[in-house]
């Protein structure tokens, strides 16, 4: 199964693709880490945003997205433009979409840690959290 994971941060949207085949993990190379939306309020760029990450989704052949859940209230609550982006990704026809909320995820983790250190993976430190997200997913 090859899923995208996807961290979203303020007007920025990263990304992990992680596939798992046979218990073995394989980060593919991707084209693109970072989606970024200038204007949330904008109706235009977010349908840009959509079309672009749909057609990575077709190109790479994912078969689910997974959204690390934010934080809604409170003092470290996510900014207005996470929700508006993910959003976005909810309404993509033909793309399996879930939430994964924070507590699950932590709770995956807690019983499976990754195998391999996040320096050693090759991605950019921006991507960590989905590349967390995917790998505790993909062993659950």
């Amino acid at each position: 199964m090859r899923i995208c994971a996807v961290d979203l941060k303020d007007n920025h949207a990263n990304v992990c693709l992680l596939q798992k085949d046979n218990d073995v993990f394989d980060i593919p190379d991707c084209r693109q880490q970072r989606f970024t939306v200038t204007n949330v309020m904008d109706a235009e760029q977010l349908i840009e945003f959509q079309f672009a990450f749909k057609k990575l989704m077709e190109d790479y052949k994912v078969d689910r997205v997974v959204v690390a859940e934010r934080i809604s209230n409170g003092k470290h609550a996510a900014k207005m433009a996470s929700f508006k982006l993910e959003a976005v990704l909810q309404v993509i026809s033909d793309l399996k979409v879930e939430m994964i909320p924070m507590g699950v995820q932590k709770q995956w983790l807690k019983h499976t840690a990754a195998p391999i250190e996040f320096k050693h993976t090759g991605l950019k430190p921006f991507q960590e959290k989905a590349f967390l997200t995917a790998y505790a997913y993909l062993s659950s």
